[in-house]
């Protein structure tokens, strides 16, 4: 529960940073909830958003990656931090600001999977980010 309001407060934080500057909503992201909205693929959006990529990205950086890392000289703070990087580097669909949301985000889920052991959790509160994103494209989008 304290990584989900953790992950809600960040979320906060990133969209008043987003407002304060001047920052948009992704042109990637519009266009990809335009285009499922159109065809009537929101239902196949959704799970490749909040079951999918949560899954896979989780189990592959915070599962494998985070865990040998952490076992290296990098320690597990090295860790959290390299891995958040290429976390954040992978996702070459969005512009550096969001990269640097993406890059804090990872930074907290790293801290998440290193202090619960766990990259289940990792995986519900990615999938909670990705909803969350879903649901704001839906209002702003109407």
């Amino acid at each position: 529960m304290r990584g989900l309001l953790a992950t809600f407060a960040l979320l906060l934080i990133a969209n008043l940073v987003r407002y304060l500057t001047g920052e948009g909503i992704s042109d990637f992201v519009l266009d990809e909830y335009r285009s499922a909205k159109d065809s009537w693929w929101l239902l196949v959006l959704l799970i490749s958003l909040c079951v999918t990529a949560p899954l896979t990205e989780e189990l592959v950086v915070r599962g494998f990656l985070f865990r040998g890392w952490s076992q290296s000289f990098l320690g597990p703070t090295g860790a959290i931090v390299v891995t958040s990087v290429a976390w954040a580097v992978l996702h070459s669909q969005y512009d550096l600001f969001h990269r640097c949301v993406i890059f804090a985000h990872g930074l907290m889920l790293g801290y998440f999977r290193y202090r619960s052991g766990s990259t289940w959790l990792t995986v519900i509160i990615h999938a909670a980010v990705n909803l969350a994103g879903l649901i704001e494209m839906a209002f702003f989008l109407g």
